[in-house]
């Protein structure tokens, strides 16, 4: 894949998400604000059309269906493979964005070029995420995301042109850690891939590369049960920000992960009004409380593929997934990538793209 090919799909996908939200502002349901005061969108029925096709062919719909645990609703973008025929069945896989991210950005772009290479894709927004439903905004709550998978799931099994036997699931850093942890338990996904995974829970209990002490974990447990407690009696809920706010608060010990993550998400590259870079402090205690992989052994014998950056500070999180992990499994690394790196750089991307279609092809197909 040359680069000026990513370079355009990229392109191009962020021009079709401009066209998404305008669409959702024309027919009046509202963007979610990123702040906490934001109208929930009324779940829509059927498929709208939100873009014109790429030059590749693959058409994006806007679609929403039911998160059945919570009452509320997903919504996402559907991707549909060039020469898209209704009466035939396609291989399907479910994107997982990163903890903090859209379905506009990383997952999206995935969500493309998977689709340009002959898959039905959808890049979803997590619950009380992005345009998917849910209250209080901005909450990264493990139990959901993971049942969004399953969710998701749900909704490509009521298409005719999805075959149920070949639906996969691919998950981008904290997403990474969510669909190794559906897929445990969730027997309708066939085969299940990472890029730059992470788990959610050692990352809140330990720091990146474990830098957080015990008393600062406990501190940190002590403070947002505390905020818990001040929220329920009516206080303002308190948002932390989930990458530096501006390069002015990097630190000689701020690692390459965070430096990387507000280039990606406070700035041009990767930005979007629904990703604003916070979260919800006082849900902290449940994230601590997720282990991704602790049972990752049971997904065999369906496949994993872990890819992971060479250089990134992430890394080890799928050297420990690897590990844990029974056949057939795959540990894939791209030379000279940093986490972000993966994101949307056209010379990492690439190869990544091409590894993941021969993999769900392999497996899927």
């Amino acid at each position: 894949m040359k680069r000026s090919d990513v370079d355009e799909n990229r392109r191009i996908f962020i021009g079709t998400s401009a066209v998404a939200l305008c669409s959702v502002a024309i027919a009046g349901s509202g963007l979610l604000a990123p702040g906490l005061a934001s109208a929930q969108t009324k779940a829509a029925s059927g498929l709208t059309v939100i873009g014109q096709p790429d030059p590749q062919g693959v058409a994006i719909e806007r679609v929403s269906y039911p998160n059945r645990n919570t009452g509320s609703h997903i919504t996402a973008n559907l991707f549909k493979p060039a020469h898209f025929d209704a009466n035939k069945q396609y291989p399907a896989i479910v994107i997982t964005h990163p903890i903090g991210g859209v379905k506009e950005q990383t997952a999206g772009l995935y969500a493309l070029r998977l689709a340009q290479q002959g898959f039905i894709t959808l890049a979803y927004d997590a619950s009380y995420q992005g345009d998917s439903g849910g209250e209080p905004r901005l909450m990264e709550l493990p139990t959901a995301r993971v049942d969004d998978i399953s969710s998701s799931v749900d909704f490509l099994n009521t298409l005719a042109q999805v075959n149920a036997n070949r639906i996969g699931s691919l998950g981008i850093c904290g997403g990474g850690g969510y669909v190794l942890n559906a897929a445990q338990t969730e027997q309708r996904i066939k085969a299940v891939a990472t890029v730059s995974a992470a788990d959610i829970g050692d990352l809140r209990r330990n720091g990146l590369a474990n830098a957080r002490s015990y008393e600062e974990r406990m501190k940190m447990l002590q403070d947002a049960s505390a905020q818990r407690s001040r929220e329920a009696r009516g206080e303002p809920i308190r948002l932390t920000a989930t990458v530096p706010e501006s390069s002015k608060d990097f630190t000689p010990s701020t690692p390459v992960m965070y430096r990387e993550g507000y280039e990606y998400y406070r700035t041009p590259r990767g930005q979007h009004p629904n990703a604003p870079g916070r979260s919800v402090f006082s849900a902290l205690p449940a994230q601590m409380a997720f282990f991704a992989f602790d049972q990752i052994e049971t997904i065999s014998p369906r496949p994993v593929l872990m890819i992971a950056g060479a250089n990134a500070d992430s890394l080890y999180f799928s050297e420990v997934a690897y590990k844990n992990a029974k056949q057939p499994k795959e540990l894939h690394l791209v030379p000279g990538a940093t986490h972000i790196d993966m994101y949307d750089k056209p010379q990492y991307v690439g190869p990544a793209v091409d590894k993941l279609s021969g993999f769900f092809g392999q497996h899927l197909v």
